[in-house]
């Protein structure tokens, strides 16, 4: 419906304008030139797929401005003459103005060209000596010039008062636009020493073998995918030696805050093949199987260890491509044991169980709330059918609308895989449905909420919906009582917990067979599809507190010492036998 009326409003503006201008009727012509500026304004953050749409049928932006400036010069014809020399001038001021859009529109492109050249990009690294310039103000650095485009509405609401007005408003226009676009040449300037790759790559190097990093961190992949690395940084903040983190996609360091832990970017392969500075480190771990994983573990004198970005039953925990890896480092004998039942080619001599150091922080205790909360965290729905674990499309709505209608109430917090909707598209379909419920479910309860001082001392249950990196999955466990997930990692790591927990059985295997399938599901309630086994793990005694705390031993190792000690160690035995 909201795009439906934000599309009514764009485009019904139109006919106004030609009316008013052939009328012609220059307040009601302002009026509609006036209405038409504010909703191009707010299209975009109202219903960006409907401006999206537009472009492609050859709608842009750019056209409907363009329409609405030919508009205003009818507006002028029809009231001064198009004999006017004030309409000729009016005419071309709005050409020139479109002309310096265009030059502006050449240099932000230039700036982001030569910016995009740079063989490296680093964080947490001095590279001064390269005097990157600080970029410029959004408005001027977007290659689109759209606030150029904004310019017209000098002329535009000009032409409502006459040729003369229209004229001056014109120059105005024009002048402003020419100071923005002008203001880019310093920057460009300044970063054309940056297309000197000999350069960049030798400064670059030289910084890195100052650092002198001994373990690499090497990460490819999405921005969805980034929290693949990302969990794994705070851990090797805190280990013995040196690591710098390795990315292969520009722009990815910014998904990847929050760690004093250098980076550097290298996009291209012979780059990275050749880069010196990194010959001095002795191990890399590799966290996700990408093609792009190749172009590191060509350099020979480097050891590889596969540490994966969770632990969990999924297949991508014994992929048969963890083969071309020195090591695998799995967080305890589950681990081990899934690829000997695989048998993938991984030898068992290979595998060494570290632990999850990241689990420190989980806590065993429930948030100590009034009522109890309930943490529905799904996974994705996989690169294909095989792969296919999620719960969000088959139960996921039922799930959260059970849980929502429970007596007594619960606090639901909702947080899906961020790789959800990626190949299937009913998985973005049932998510914004579990989205719309919980915030309807939050909308009726506080217009139900009596203003009394009962009401007032009674405590208001809000639910949460978590689709962005903060807060941690990890908070969100401590925020919970119970968890409801999919095979996957989440479970394994709840069990850090020691809480109860439930698993959704999606391909609808009998129980034994499922847990036998699934090791890390055994102490936990199971879920069918026609969400048998969800009241009694709401309602039910919980009679499996023992089998959590032997399933964690068995998953994740010995207490003592503990993770991240013995993650410490796998990588000192790499430098402790040479």
């Amino acid at each position: 419906m909201r795009r439906l009326i934000v599309s009514a409003a764009l485009l019904g503006c139109y006919p106004v304008l030609l009316v008013a201008a052939l009328w012609p009727a220059p307040m009601l012509f302002g009026a509609a030139a006036l209405a038409s500026y504010a909703v191009e304004y707010a299209a975009p953050r109202a219903a960006r797929p409907l401006t999206e749409a537009l472009a492609k049928v050859h709608l842009g932006i750019t056209l409907r401005f363009a329409v609405r400036e030919t508009l205003a010069l009818l507006l002028v014809a029809r009231t001064t003459g198009a004999d006017s020399p004030w309409f000729v001038a009016l005419a071309a001021g709005m050409l020139a103005v479109h002309g310096v859009r265009a030059l502006h529109t050449g240099l932000a492109l230039r700036l982001r060209q030569m910016l995009s050249r740079m063989p490296v990009t680093t964080r947490n690294l001095d590279v001064s000596a390269l005097r990157i310039p600080k970029l410029p103000p959004g408005p001027l650095r977007d290659g689109r010039s759209v606030v150029f485009l904004y310019l017209d509405a000098l002329p535009v609401l000009g032409a409502v008062q006459g040729a003369a007005p229209a004229t001056l408003g014109a120059a105005l226009a024009l002048a402003a636009g020419l100071a923005g676009a002008l203001a880019l040449i310093p920057y460009v300037r300044r970063a054309a020493p940056l297309t000197d790759r000999a350069r960049v790559l030798e400064v670059v190097g030289e910084q890195i073998e100052r650092y002198a990093p001994e373990v690499i961190l090497y990460f490819s992949g999405a921005t969805a995918a980034a929290y693949q690395a990302r969990m794994w940084l705070p851990t090797l903040e805190r280990i013995r030696r040196r690591a710098i983190v390795v990315l292969r996609e520009r722009g990815m360091a910014a998904h990847l805050e929050g760690t004093s832990l250098p980076m550097v970017c290298i996009p291209s392969s012979a780059d990275l093949m050749s880069f010196r500075a990194l010959a001095g480190a002795k191990l890399c771990l590799y966290v996700s199987n990408v093609g792009r994983n190749v172009h590191m573990l060509r350099i020979p004198t480097l050891r590889s260890a596969f540490l994966n970005h969770g632990d969990s039953d999924k297949e991508a925990s014994f992929n048969p491509f963890s083969r071309v890896y020195d090591e695998v480092w799995v967080a305890g004998p589950a681990g081990r044991d899934r690829y000997r039942r695989a048998k993938v080619g991984v030898r068992d001599e290979s595998i060494h169980e570290v632990g999850r150091p990241q689990l420190e922080g989980i806590s065993t205790k429930g948030p100590g709330l009034p009522y109890r909360t309930v943490l529905y965290a799904p996974t994705w729905e996989g690169w294909n059918d095989d792969l296919f674990h999620t719960s969000l499309v088959t139960m996921g709505p039922r799930i959260v609308r059970a849980l929502l209608d429970h007596q007594p109430p619960l606090r639901v917090i909702y947080k899906p895989h961020p790789l959800t909707g990626q190949r299937d598209k009913a998985a973005t379909r049932a998510h914004r449905k579990i989205v719309a419920m919980i915030e309807a479910a939050e909308l009726a309860a506080s217009k139900a909420r009596h203003p009394s001082r009962a009401a007032a001392e009674e405590p208001r249950i809000r639910h949460l919906i978590v689709t962005g990196p903060e807060p941690h999955l990890y908070d969100c466990f401590n925020e919970c009582d119970l968890l409801i997930s999919d095979i996957s990692s989440v479970v394994a790591d709840f069990l850090a917990s020691e809480k109860p927990y439930a698993v959704t059985n999606v391909a609808g295997l009998p129980e034994s067979a499922f847990h036998e399938r699934y090791p890390s599901t055994e102490a936990g309630m199971l879920i069918d599809a026609d969400l048998s086994g969800l009241t009694e793990f709401l309602d039910g005694e919980d009679t499996l507190a023992r089998a959590r705390v032997k399933l964690r031993s068995y998953l994740f190792g010995p207490e003592y010492p503990d993770a991240l000690t013995r993650f410490d160690a796998a990588i000192e035995r790499h430098f402790t036998d040479s």
